[in-house]
């Protein structure tokens, strides 16, 4: 749990060393857009009141405090997974991944009131019109990487290895 502990620890901190330098240093709230390297890197500023692709997203402050207490239950929920099952090195290093990019979020939540997004990825024609940030690329690399390097219990591992030795 160490590991997750401390992976978690400096996705949350790269992520929002990342939108201070954004938003605030390079004031981005304001110029609301800077190309870096047009049409594949490009800031743009998008506060998400929702979730992915701004659903859910209201005006209402009942859904910003239901939407920070769901990212709280989900990272409480993956920390009690992957307590009981001991997924190995790189299901704790998911894990903190996933926790510190939904932690990141609920402070931008708690903050401003909305996720700021601010990185914008186009390419061959296509132009996307959406945003996201730090937090949200550690969310889904987290997910993925539950998905792949969790599910066998220790005693699943144990068999397989024992298994292996004999020959069957």
């Amino acid at each position: 749990m160490r590991l997750t502990f401390w992976t978690g620890f400096w996705v949350f901190l790269i992520d929002q060393i990342s939108k201070y330098v954004v938003v605030h240093m390079l004031d981005l709230q304001t110029r609301k857009a800077i190309d870096v390297v047009p049409p594949f890197l490009n800031l743009r500023m998008a506060w998400n009141e929702g979730i992915n692709f701004g659903l859910f997203s209201t005006d209402s402050n009942t859904m910003r405090w239901i939407l920070i207490g769901f990212a709280l239950a989900l990272s409480v929920g993956v920390l009690i997974w992957i307590a009981r099952e001991a997924p190995g090195k790189w299901g704790y290093v998911s894990a903190g991944i996933l926790v510190g990019g939904a932690l990141g979020n609920v402070i931008d939540r708690i903050l401003y009131g909305a996720v700021a997004d601010f990185l914008n990825m186009s390419c061959c024609g296509i132009d996307n019109p959406y945003a996201f940030n730090v937090a949200d690329i550690a969310i889904f690399v987290g997910a993925i990487g539950l998905i792949l390097f969790t599910g066998e219990t220790k005693e699943t591992r144990s068999s397989s290895k024992v298994a292996g030795k004999n020959g069957t």
